[in-house]
């Protein structure tokens, strides 16, 4: 039988305690600013890593390392372009990477100021996917920029610069293209839409992606020692590309470590953590996951990044 008189205990003050009061959120206040806001939040979990996030970003920009932004289709279709623009002019970006449908939405938006079908009602007729200009402004821009030696991304970019497309300021697109971003596409055969169409070439396509490829190895580079990389709302398709192109980087010769990796999606998703957050900072670095809508986070991380730069 125990006898409870034996338990054995120690002063409170002498154990490590995670939480302390310092660490506390600020109490809101009526009409504080964003700024006021941002820094009353809890210095604790996930609060704690979304400064972290800012810091790096802020102190990437200012020793010139890579910032590399990988998005999601959904997050043009939230309407967060302006955002990542704004991101773009304030030197905050300095690489981007989209899948096919990215630039699709983006195209759209840029040649009509609308975008996003109804899939499940044009589906039941096979008119899903089934819009003119998208397919032919898109395939035909491919097709000329890759045969002229270009990769993907700057194909559809050089076309929408060259054309007067309404709402081409609105474009994600024309705006790195204009102030020097690169734009790396990775495309999936058979994932976009643009792919039913017969004005579609695979072999342009596939080779323009695969200079992307080369060009996200060198912008990857330059994580070295300080730079970041973001990823939001990709789940499969560039958690895959960039672990690819990081370890294509390190077998050249560039070491890449001592960088921060960080991941915003709506859940959690095993492909964005592996190859995002955990794997690419074993040997160096920090990799952070965060979980919230794109439409609350990525404004919000944008206006955390603007305080500070």
């Amino acid at each position: 039988m125990i006898n409870i008189n034996k338990v054995k205990t120690y002063p409170l003050k002498t154990r490590h305690s995670k939480v302390k009061s310092a660490d506390f959120a600020k109490p809101p206040v009526r009409g504080a600013s964003f700024e006021r806001f941002h820094k009353s939040l809890p210095n604790i979990l996930k609060a704690k890593d979304i400064h972290a996030i800012v810091n790096a970003i802020v102190t990437a920009k200012r020793n010139k390392k890579s910032i590399i932004f990988m998005a999601g289709a959904h997050v043009i279709k939230c309407g967060l372009n302006p955002v990542l623009i704004e991101l773009i002019k304030k030197k905050a970006i300095t690489c981007i990477c989209l899948n096919g449908a990215g630039v699709i939405h983006d195209f759209e938006l840029a040649f009509q100021g609308s975008t996003s079908e109804d899939v499940a009602e044009n589906l039941k007729e096979g008119r899903f996917g089934m819009g003119k200009e998208t397919a032919e402004f898109i395939n035909n821009a491919v097709k000329e920029g890759v045969g002229e030696g270009m990769g993907l991304g700057s194909s559809v970019a050089k076309k929408i610069v060259e054309t007067k497309l309404p709402h081409k300021n609105l474009s994600l697109i024309f705006n790195a293209y204009k102030y020097k971003v690169p734009v790396c596409v990775f495309v999936g055969i058979g994932t976009d839409i643009i792919h039913q169409h017969p004005s579609f070439n695979a072999g342009f396509t596939a080779e323009g992606s695969l200079r992307d490829f080369y060009l996200l190895v060198e912008n990857i580079a330059d994580l070295n020692n300080g730079g970041v990389v973001l990823n939001f709302g990709s789940a499969v398709i560039l958690p895959e590309v960039f672990l690819k192109a990081l370890n294509l980087a390190r077998n050249l010769g560039s070491k890449v470590k001592d960088f921060t990796a960080a991941n915003f999606d709506m859940i959690y998703h095993y492909r964005p953590s592996q190859n995002v957050c955990m794997r690419p900072v074993i040997s160096g670095g920090n990799g952070y996951y965060i979980i919230g809508h794109h439409e609350i986070m990525l404004p919000w991380l944008a206006q955390a990044l603007i305080e500070k730069i």
